[in-house]
């Protein structure tokens, strides 16, 4: 088995990188996949979510595993865990820190969710720096997407000037995906017939489509 790693990613802060990976992860799960997350951030947010789970015990988790590990451990537990199972969903610390970089470096394919304001976009460069250095592709993700307005609009437009990789399906300023992670579950388990879930289900075949295993 060569499994996909898959690295959440993103220099700013608060930009939805460990709600993005538990909703992805529990989607595929669900599917039928076996999915290993790994928490290398040191505020541990993923891990947090894991404990609620666990203690609410809310849901089968026998597809979905997780690790938390220092950032300089990361690359040779992700080598043995893409032996062993489908997915690899990694949660990396914000800024450009030595455990990000190797988050970067291990994954088949970089998700950078962004916020369509323009310090977001702005803040979202040195992550694809980053990520070109290491000859890994990205995919961008606009999150947290309000109903309405111009400005998402000419963000949108902003990204794609600059030949960015954009995801088509975006995520939208929802309840639903917080609420959720305060129960331990993703969207797709709480909610399941929700615009958020579709949401979700969508962008998580559309990694599928786009993220190959790289020859290392």
């Amino acid at each position: 088995m060569t499994g996909r790693v898959i690295t959440i990613a993103q220099q700013k802060g608060g930009a939805g990188k460990t709600s993005l990976a538990v909703h992805l992860a529990v989607a595929w799960a669900a599917e039928g996949r076996s999915v290993a997350l790994i928490d290398i951030d040191p505020q541990e947010s993923l891990t947090q979510w894991w404990r609620q789970r666990l203690e609410g015990g809310r849901a089968n988790s026998r597809n979905l595993s997780l690790k938390t590990l220092a950032g300089w451990r990361a690359s040779s537990e992700v080598d043995r865990l893409r032996r062993e199972v489908d997915l690899v969903v990694i949660d990396s610390p914000p800024h450009a820190e030595t455990a990000a970089r190797v988050g970067v470096r291990s994954a088949d394919l970089v998700l950078i969710p962004v916020q369509l304001s323009p310090m977001d976009v702005w803040a979202t460069r040195p992550t694809i720096d980053m990520a070109t250095r290491e000859r890994v592709p990205v995919l961008v993700v606009a999150n947290r997407v309000p109903p309405r307005g111009r400005l998402p609009d000419e963000m949108r437009a902003e990204l794609e000037r600059d030949r960015l990789p954009m995801a088509a399906a975006q995520l939208g300023n929802r309840t639903a995906f917080a609420a959720s992670l305060a129960d331990g579950l993703g969207v797709t388990e709480a909610e399941p017939s929700s615009s958020a879930a579709a949401e979700i289900m969508a962008l998580a075949a559309e990694v599928l489509a786009t993220a190959s295993p790289r020859k290392r």
